[in-house]
């Protein structure tokens, strides 16, 4: 069976549009589950720590009616490094095409434990300061930040389907 793929065109504001191909898992009205084969990017680090590399995948859990999804990080060979929250408007669902807008500010809480942190806030801090960001936008970060906190500090977050979907668990539903 050929799994079903879509195209994820992630804007990110003053640096363009960049389209991902992935195979959609799991297609829920509260949250559809997809898997990027092969991250394309640089290693992306949280502080010192290496938290993805490229080649690597990524198990994405994408929430149409939040403002924020959650991805399952790994190295290149495979190992699971952590929860990866990004901060998004809600996505635009057309068919196989998704439109979602980076609203800069990122989530990392390790595997391993250790503290979660917050990630790019400089990149937010340019985004305002550029008139990337509405006023808006700002009131919904600060909203969506209070949240995920609330929700780390209560031992809530990340959300059990990014606990129970893992890499092995995805590629079974798609019949790997």
């Amino acid at each position: 069976m050929t799994p079903k793929r879509v195209r994820i065109h992630y804007q990110r504001p003053g640096r363009g549009t960049v389209v991902f191909h992935e195979d959609l898992v799991m297609d829920r009205p509260d949250v559809k589950v997809t898997l990027l084969r092969e991250y394309q990017g640089r290693a992306a680090h949280a502080g010192p720590d290496r938290i993805l590399d490229a080649g690597a995948p990524v198990v994405w859990f994408v929430y149409p009616h939040l403002w924020r999804d959650v991805g399952r990080f790994h190295l290149s060979d495979g190992r699971f490094t952590g929860w990866y929250t990004n901060l998004r408007a809600p996505p635009l669902l057309d068919g196989d095409d998704w439109t979602c807008k980076d609203l800069f500010l990122d989530h990392w809480l390790p595997a391993g434990g250790g503290p979660a942190v917050w990630l790019d806030e400089d990149e937010l801090a340019a985004g305002r300061a550029a008139g990337l960001v509405s006023d808006a936008e700002l009131r919904r970060i600060a909203e969506e930040r209070a949240a995920v906190d609330r929700l780390v500090a209560a031992g809530n977050w990340p959300p059990d389907l990014t606990r129970e979907i893992t890499l092995e668990r995805a590629l079974a539903l798609l019949g790997e």
